[in-house]
């Protein structure tokens, strides 16, 4: 008989990667302020800052890699019905939180509105599509409301999608080969999307290719995942991954290719040498301080937007740049709000709305013995 949701184990995971996670998302953070900090930081740092987008790449390829360690298995025994409650959990996973800030913004917009101010970004006719999380599917042409959220409506593509990717194929007995072969191809679909549109770089024009430069990542972290349990096997290195992740960055920088071709190949090699690897590093970002920055990343990582428009209406002048306590003040904000919203909202909702699952996700009962 199928164990009930509440006696599920919870999902595993790797230290390591819940502190990259972390981190990914104070770069995405520091990526939306960037241009308030010009007068504190030099031109080189701006630079830097400005390439946090590509975050949101590690984040597609990771979520792949942790969806499939945790779900493929259970979904592949448990077929369809598994499948259904796997759409639950995550939707219990992004969804209250998202609903939250969304509320937020609906708040702020109003307050805008009461006060005489023009909402030029926040189209009321768009936010049945954002609370759908369906935003990014090709039905809007910019991006709107909370915008770090379009990564998370396209995760909700590759959710749905991903029951039937399962069921599809046996892919842990595909030979090698066959995986390299698949994995070359994802990573060739996402430079040849951008390319075919003329675009160098991946944070171009989200409202149109984010769905397309969401799904092969996915991928690619699902056949990471396949990869690394055969590497963990037969004795994979960690210094193999890097050493090809080396190699991949002089081909690319040799022959002149653009971050679409670079990026994802060498973020799906620098997570696999971070997935094998034991030594300092890994217990570092596997440390207590790092893992539970990864643990509260969601809530960072969608709250941070509209906590920083409040605060620059709050506390910054026309100039709109921050001083070395205007920054300190909104970090903390930001720090302090992923904890609260963490263990306040993120989590509690997600346990209650799993004990809760609807009809349609809940397993059939088992038949009586005659």
């Amino acid at each position: 008989m199928t164990a009930p949701p509440a006696a599920r184990a919870a999902p595993r995971h790797l230290d390591a990667l819940t502190g990259i996670r972390g981190i990914a998302a104070w770069a995405v953070v520091l990526y939306h302020i960037r241009l308030s900090l010009v007068d504190l930081l030099p031109q080189a740092a701006i630079a830097a800052l400005a390439k946090g987008y590509l975050a949101v790449d590690l984040f597609f390829i990771l979520s792949g890699f942790v969806i499939w360690y945790n779900y493929a298995d259970r979904i592949r025994q448990g077929g369809w019905a598994e499948a259904r409650l796997f759409l639950w959990r995550r939707l219990a996973r992004v969804w209250p939180l998202h609903g939250a800030v969304l509320l937020g913004f609906v708040g702020l917009v109003g307050l805008l509105l009461a006060t005489g101010r023009s909402a030029p970004g926040y189209p009321l006719a768009e936010l049945p599509l954002h609370l759908a999380l369906v935003q990014n599917w090709g039905l809007t042409d910019e991006l709107t409301w909370n915008h770090p959220a379009w990564s998370i409506s396209t995760e909700l593509a590759a959710y749905l999608l991903f029951p039937a990717v399962v069921m599809a194929a046996r892919w842990e007995h595909w030979p090698r080969w066959a995986l390299y072969a698949l994995l070359l191809g994802l990573a060739a679909a996402v430079h040849g999307i951008f390319a075919a549109h003329g675009y160098r770089t991946l944070g171009e024009d989200i409202p149109g290719l984010g769905l397309w430069r969401c799904l092969p990542e996915f991928a690619m972290g699902m056949v990471l995942c396949i990869l690394w349990r055969r590497w963990t096997q037969s004795g994979g290195r960690a210094v193999r991954a890097l050493i090809a992740a080396l190699f991949w960055t002089t081909m690319c920088l040799a022959w002149r290719l653009p971050e679409t071709a670079l990026v994802p190949g060498l973020f799906f090699l620098l997570l696999a040498a971070l997935a094998l690897d034991g030594g300092p590093l890994a217990r570092l970002l596997g440390g207590r301080v790092l893992t539970y920055l990864g643990e509260v990343s969601y809530s960072t990582y969608l709250a941070h937007f509209l906590l920083f428009i409040v605060w620059k209406l709050a506390f910054v002048d026309a100039s709109l740049q921050l001083g070395w306590l205007g920054l300190a003040g909104y970090l903390g904000l930001v720090a302090a709000a992923s904890v609260t919203l963490y263990h306040g909202l993120e989590k509690p909702a997600q346990r209650w709305l799993n004990r809760r699952p609807p009809l349609w996700a809940r397993p059939a009962p088992a038949l009586a013995a005659e």
